[in-house]
């Protein structure tokens, strides 16, 4: 009876120890679950949160990408805009210089061939001097004209070495004319020393008595005042009105 009785508390020790085991082991796996359901919740969350953040900076990122990428648009804009000013600003400059350098061109071509029919005029003039009725008459008109310019008693005449002889018959025969002409008489002296060029085409000069006011009528002195005063008449006749040209003085 005591056997069985020991053996009966026995078996239930060891009953005890196996529930007590069997206990802590379904405590073990359910803490384990536990922990398992836990670790992929924070898990979940974590992930959730980590992709909120990249969400986060990938919105950050294009919106500062896109600020910068505009703001250096906007600086290539002006960057490019300002060269395309200053190319267009260069080509304006240029053109104005090609069209300066081609009217200075045309202006000089067209002062040459001014130059050259006065030269041709010169040479003409020299001509002249080789017809002697044309020539006398022309240096009674020249004499003659500065008297009228002077209005003094005593001149002087100052010619050619070639044309003193000319000079003199001249001023024989026009005397008469100017003191009818002015009712004054006049005293003319030709200069015997001091003579005019003799390479000049002709004409003469006319000095008062104290030799400070002079007439110039020689031929190329008259060819001058006349090609100044005409040479917008001249200009209008060889090349055309200018319609930019206000003045013709």
């Amino acid at each position: 009876m005591i056997k069985k009785s020991i053996y009966i508390y026995c078996c239930m020790y060891v009953c005890c120890d196996l529930f007590v085991l069997v206990r802590r082991k379904l405590n073990s796996v359910c803490l384990l679950c536990q922990i398992k359901h836990m670790m992929a919740f924070i898990e979940q969350e974590a992930s959730e949160k980590v992709e909120e953040i990249d969400s986060r900076a990938e919105e950050e990122f294009n919106i500062e990408k896109g600020r910068l990428v505009q703001t250096q648009r906007l600086k290539m804009m002006k960057y490019y805009e300002k060269k395309e000013k200053q190319i267009e600003q260069q080509k304006k400059i240029q053109m104005s210089n090609l069209m300066n350098q081609a009217r200075l061109k045309v202006l000089k071509a067209r002062d040459d061939m001014i130059r050259d029919l006065l030269n041709e005029s010169r040479e003409r003039l020299a001509e002249i001097a080789k017809d002697p009725a044309r020539y006398s008459a022309l240096l009674e008109g020249l004499v003659l004209q500065g008297f009228y310019q002077l209005l003094e008693p005593k001149v002087t005449v100052r010619c050619r070495p070639q044309d003193v002889e000319v000079v003199q018959a001249a001023v024989t025969k026009i005397i008469p004319v100017y003191k009818e002409a002015v009712k004054i008489n006049i005293n003319v002296r030709i200069d015997q020393e001091r003579f005019l060029p003799s390479e000049i085409c002709g004409g003469v000069e006319v000095y008062n008595d104290n030799g400070k006011i002079k007439v110039a009528n020689t031929l190329e002195s008259r060819l001058e005042l006349m090609a100044h005063q005409m040479t917008p008449e001249i200009r209008v006749n060889l090349f055309g009105a200018n319609p930019n040209r206000k003045f013709t003085d």
